[in-house]
């Protein structure tokens, strides 16, 4: 594995582990500010609001930065983010200090995926993404457990500290890792190059399927402590094991999902969503049976990254000759999916459907998906038209 990947892997873990373990402390920051948990909350809205919607306007506004100095400016920003966190007097600070922080993380995904193929040949491309999108992954296994741990045992703040040990970290890994002529050269493509490239039918096809992904994933996974304490009877001493899991399985699927990318990727990617379509009817038949329930949703969050890599890859891959705009859109899309999901489940169980019902709509997610990568594949296939030439590195 190139060193540089180990630089960026390290950043995208940082970013990873203070977006989610916030979720870990989140009764601990109320109290400490005098706030209600539900206001709390915002601090989770609002970072994935801060990606969504401030990561793209801040990728177009430093496209003319050199790649490696944008990065590590985003490291600094991060690291200074978490110490200013830790000190916070108030919710209101504490809120934009969090949507900062977060418009820095939506920039960071986005060049550094682009950095990240660059750095390869066109055939590792997948595995270069799944290295990075691995960060988000494992942050859920070792550092939002750890975070919180260290919250519980030293107070809120201390969880900050910890975040900034781990900025400085990212910092110094990507200034002694990362190559000055990372990612692709030349003049920046231009804003309205940026938009042209998103019309490509394998750009907006791809954003469609990642959205039917989001929701096919979270609506479930946004119930799924209530869903396996009522529906499977799952102690709830045992849940955290069983979300441990999924999150194993989404570790090992980014790797499994990267090799598929580099080897078939568009047919890899219409396989996985018809696979997962039958994982969630499987995870619906099964819901009363514990033993079944907890191996479907390891597999579960396997498939949800295995299908994620390639996506991204096929993304940066059709927008290759002006990366900026569509790479930042890949976590604002991400978290905009998740949003809407959400959302589609609050009104679900509003409407009187119960935990069960959730993977129905999954499935159909999933045939929207599938019916929507084929229907792309086959086009591109009958054109002939190939993906473009990235720049050259400096």
């Amino acid at each position: 594995m190139p060193l540089p990947l180990i630089a960026l892997f390290i950043a995208a873990f940082a970013f990873g582990t203070t977006e989610f373990v916030i979720a870990g402390v989140l009764p601990n920051v109320a109290d400490g500010l005098g706030v209600s948990i539900p206001t709390a909350g915002y601090l989770v809205s609002g970072y994935a609001l801060g990606i969504a919607i401030g990561g793209p306007l801040l990728t177009i506004m430093t496209s003319r930065v050199p790649r490696k100095t944008l990065l590590i400016a985003l490291a600094i920003a991060f690291t200074a983010g978490q110490a200013a966190c830790a000190l916070v007097p108030d919710f209101a600070s504490m809120l934009f200090l969090r949507v900062a922080v977060a418009v820095a993380h939506g920039v960071y995904f986005g060049v550094a995926m682009v950095v990240a193929v660059s750095l390869v040949r066109e055939e590792r491309r997948g595995m270069a993404v799944a290295v990075v999108l691995a960060g988000l992954t494992v942050s859920n296994i070792l550092g939002v457990p750890a975070g919180t741990a260290i919250g519980n045992l030293f107070g809120w703040r201390a969880t900050f500290w910890a975040m900034f040990g781990l900025g400085i970290a990212a910092t110094l890994a990507m200034l002694a890792l990362l190559p000055r002529t990372a990612g692709p050269s030349g003049p920046p493509a231009g804003i309205g190059r940026e938009v042209r490239v998103l019309g490509r039918q394998q750009v907006w096809t791809t954003l469609i399927v990642m959205l039917m992904l989001m929701i096919g994933q979270f609506v479930p996974y946004t119930y799924i402590v209530p869903y396996l304490q009522e529906i499977t009877g799952l102690e709830p001493g045992i849940i955290p094991w069983v979300l441990l899991l999924n999150g194993v399985g989404a570790t090992l699927g980014v790797f499994v999902g990267g090799r598929l990318a580099g080897w078939k990727l568009m047919p890899s990617m219409i396989t996985l969503l018809v696979v997962q379509g039958f994982v969630m009817a499987a995870m619906y038949a099964a819901s009363p049976y514990p033993l079944p329930m907890i191996a479907i949703v390891t597999l579960w969050g396997g498939i949800n990254f295995a299908i994620g890599t390639p996506i991204q890859t096929r993304i940066l891959g059709w927008t290759a000759d002006a990366p900026n705009l569509a790479s930042s859109l890949i976590p604002s899309g991400f978290n905009f999916g998740i949003a809407m999901a959400a959302g589609i489940g609050s009104l679900l169980r509003n409407a009187g459907f119960g935990y069960r019902s959730l993977p129905v709509l999954g499935i159909f997610a999933m045939v929207v998906a599938t019916a929507v990568a084929l229907g792309s594949y086959i086009w591109e296939r009958r054109s002939g038209v190939r993906p473009p030439v990235p720049a050259a590195a400096i």
